[in-house]
């Protein structure tokens, strides 16, 4: 089976969130299926220069923007036994940034026409195009707008991803003729309009023949009001179409039996290497060396969208326990400021890093007890599979994939990997917070019990891939 997986960032070459994170891993695990697969990227300039140097040149043509004439060169990479096609033009693509400019929707028209006439170029018609999010959407009305007189396209089946439904790409009508050269026929009829605007996701969500995101509670979640960020009518519609897939991680990547960047390395049946970890960690920090004490960790963009203002609402309460709170991460500067008092206020306690570190919060990955993830919604999310994969129990707010990985800990059975909360409110996440640490002080049995269940959970891509295997064999 011929595929062609398109998006807008990848890993190891430009990522900017789970998007990336899924780009780079679920293609390897397809193609270590038997699918033939070619990746189809943006030539984001700031790609890392070890990738420059290998990237090939292949061959440039012209894309028609509308009225304009865009070059666009082709480069090429094989890493780990996957073709990359790198779509170049440095007007678009030589940013700082992946995203957030004025004329997002005329770089991301550029490069999903450069996409569809990429493929006779590079004599690869797929059976199936997986692709992913708003920068991509537009494809499927374009294959059957725009370019239905070409018969080698008949065959193409489409498969979207929604990543985050938030981000629609969302633009006047007036960019039907001035970037797509079509007309504004769907649009006048309402097919791809929402709000007075061409939306490029309610137009892939009615075009594309299947529509997945990256969980079955954030599938069923997106049809209603609450979560569906406008569109839940039309996914409501769609249902039949819709399917929800949980995310994998990267095994080699996130293993702690190999990871470099970790001060020990551990696995489930050496648990007592873990605390040195803990106890390393401490000490870089400049936190009280106490192997003991509770270590709550979190790594994470500090945002409502992630729940921290319970937290905030909170910090009184949880530091008159005895626990020390580890925070990694940037976003709102008033939560950013906030965090950064009760780091003065407890410097005893805390340990506040206003900063993005790769190899810092892999540290933190392992050497704490507990890993917080208090988000008000959560499509899939990853940062709780890497928790568990190296014995680090989850404190999660039950809501999509958070609710799907997450087996919240039942002090009968003592069966668990980890602590959820349904109410999003600060109380009930201090509640349960309270019974993790209680736990961790009084029942260490138990405790190491979870982590070991916790650690047992495959979240490789493995049986993800598999799923979409099935679902491109459907189609």
């Amino acid at each position: 089976m011929k595929t062609l997986f398109v998006a807008a960032e990848c890993a190891p070459f430009f990522k900017t969130g789970g998007l990336g994170d899924v780009a780079g891993a679920l293609p390897k695990a397809l193609k270590e299926k038997g699918t033939d697969i070619k990746v189809v990227l943006p030539y984001f300039t700031k790609i890392a220069d070890q990738y420059k140097e290998q990237i090939q040149d292949l061959f440039s043509y012209e894309v028609s923007v509308g009225w304009r004439k865009q070059y666009c060169g082709v480069k090429y990479l094989s890493l780990k036994g996957i073709d990359y096609y790198f779509l170049d033009n440095m007007y678009y693509f030589d940013r700082p940034d992946l995203y957030g400019y004025y004329d997002d929707g005329e770089r991301f028209a550029f490069f999903q026409l450069a996409v569809i006439e990429l493929m006779e170029k590079i004599d690869f018609i797929p059976d199936v195009m997986h692709l992913n999010d708003y920068h991509t959407s537009f494809i499927p009305f374009l294959l059957k707008e725009k370019y239905r007189w070409i018969k080698a396209f008949d065959s193409i089946h489409t498969v979207l991803t929604i990543h985050n439904i938030e981000f629609q790409g969302q633009y006047d009508q007036g960019i039907l003729g001035d970037l797509f050269g079509v007309g504004n026929e769907r649009y006048e009829d309402g097919t791809i309009r929402l709000n007075d605007c061409v939306n490029f996701m309610k137009a892939g969500i009615l075009y594309a023949d299947r529509v997945t995101t990256v969980s079955p509670s954030y599938a069923e979640e997106i049809k209603t009001p609450e979560f569906g960020a406008g569109l839940d009518v039309i996914l409501r519609m769609e249902s039949g179409k819709l399917s929800g897939i949980v995310n994998g991680i990267d095994y080699e990547m996130f293993d702690p039996a190999t990871d470099p960047a970790l001060f020990e390395n551990y696995d489930v049946t050496h648990l007592a290497k873990k605390i040195e970890n803990k106890v390393q960690l401490q000490k870089q920090l400049g936190l009280p060396v106490r192997p003991e004490v509770p270590l709550i960790g979190i790594v994470s963009r500090l945002t409502y969208q992630k729940g921290f203002h319970l937290l905030l609402e909170e910090m009184e309460n949880l530091m008159q326990f005895d626990v020390q709170l580890v925070v990694i991460g940037t976003g709102d500067p008033n939560f950013e400021n906030q965090f950064r008092y009760f780091g003065e206020q407890y410097p005893e306690k805390t340990s506040i890093q206003i900063a993005f570190d790769v190899c810092l919060a892999q540290k933190v990955y392992a050497g704490v007890d507990m890993f917080l993830m208090p988000s008000a919604f959560e499509p899939c999310g990853l940062s709780q599979m890497i928790s568990m994969r190296y014995g680090t129990l989850p404190i999660v707010h039950e809501i999509g994939g958070l609710k799907d990985t997450v087996e919240p800990y039942n002090p009968i059975t003592n069966q668990g990997t980890g602590f959820g909360f349904d109410n999003f409110q600060p109380f009930y996440l201090m509640n349960v917070l309270k019974q993790a640490i209680e736990l961790h002080q009084n029942q260490p049995a138990i405790w190491q019990k979870l982590m070991q269940q916790a650690m047992a959970k495959d979240f490789s891509w493995n049986e993800s891939s598999q799923q979409y295997l099935a679902l491109y064999q459907q189609l």
